[in-house]
């Protein structure tokens, strides 16, 4: 069975790509000298802006992002699998709309899989917080998964854990590992980012790896942190600080093999349909 060694980096971006991605540089360096093989980034990492005119202003396509181009040539130099874990980038295949994408860049700089964000985060928090996502970005519409060094990665992004089936269709499919990169709230992420990634793993009998975004913000923002990576039985087995670059753990495939050996859910699951019972209610 395959172990791949795997990566969660940490970061706290600002709004300008020109102060993040030195920062970006640095942990992704580390990271592979620590061992890693494939290295995920979290949601927004390469910059973080605090409007819609401000965030259109530095958008570009895939064809001439700098950062995409930077992204390439790291990963070709590093001879790793490296996750960005979304840029905002303009798609002008979609009339230059703005979208929230996970690019996967093989070790030799090529993108091997790309994912367009499809569930928006449009909300309003308990605390007031508006989160508006559809008015900024075009939901993507298919799921994606990559072949990394014979694992398979099944890509999705922060918000879209709270859909179980996406994950679920993933798993039917193949996917071994989940990749959730996030910029989970403060307020939310305390309730519920741990509960709903060991439920993501542990029904799919996955890894999942979750690159977090971390404390105050320059627009204002406050994220959760906490980057995870999670055992396909639910276990924690790396978590982050606020102080840590980044977190490493090993990943297993016979651990999935076992896991869903243990509980064949994939097998069990049935179709049903509901029927509702009206009552009336007597005075």
């Amino acid at each position: 069975m395959t172990v791949l060694t795997a990566a969660c980096i940490q970061l706290c971006s600002g709004c300008d790509p020109n102060e993040n991605m030195p920062e970006i540089d640095r942990r992704v360096r580390l990271s592979a000298e620590a061992g890693a093989r494939l290295i995920a980034l979290p949601e927004a990492c390469s910059f973080m802006e605090k409007n819609r005119a401000g965030m259109r202003a530095r958008l570009f396509s895939e064809a001439k992002s700098p950062e995409v181009a930077y992204f390439s040539k790291l990963a070709r130099e590093l001879d790793v699998w490296l996750l960005a874990g979304s840029q905002f980038l303009a798609d002008p295949d979609r009339d230059d709309a703005a979208v929230n994408r996970s690019l996967v860049f093989a070790p030799d700089g090529k993108i091997a899989c790309r994912y367009d964000k499809i569930h928006m985060f449009d909300v309003t928090l308990p605390n007031g917080e508006v989160h508006a996502e559809s008015h900024s970005y075009l939901a993507g519409e298919q799921a994606s998964m990559v072949d990394v060094d014979g694992v398979q990665l099944g890509l999705s992004i922060c918000y879209d854990m709270r859909f179980p089936a996406m994950y679920r269709a993933l798993a039917r499919t193949g996917a071994q590992v989940f990749s959730v990169p996030s910029a989970f709230t403060q307020v939310t992420g305390a309730a519920h980012w741990h509960v709903l990634l060991r439920a993501r793993a542990i029904e799919n009998g996955a890894y999942v790896l979750a690159p977090a975004q971390s404390g105050h913000h320059e627009n204002g923002r406050r994220t959760y942190g906490h980057s995870l990576i999670v055992d396909p039985w639910g276990g924690i087995i790396a978590e982050a600080d606020g102080a840590d670059a980044f977190i490493t753990a090993q990943l297993d495939m016979a651990a999935v093999a076992r896991a869903r050996q243990a509980l064949p859910v994939f097998e069990h699951g049935r179709s049903f349909s509901l029927s509702a019972t009206a009552e009336r209610v007597h005075d």
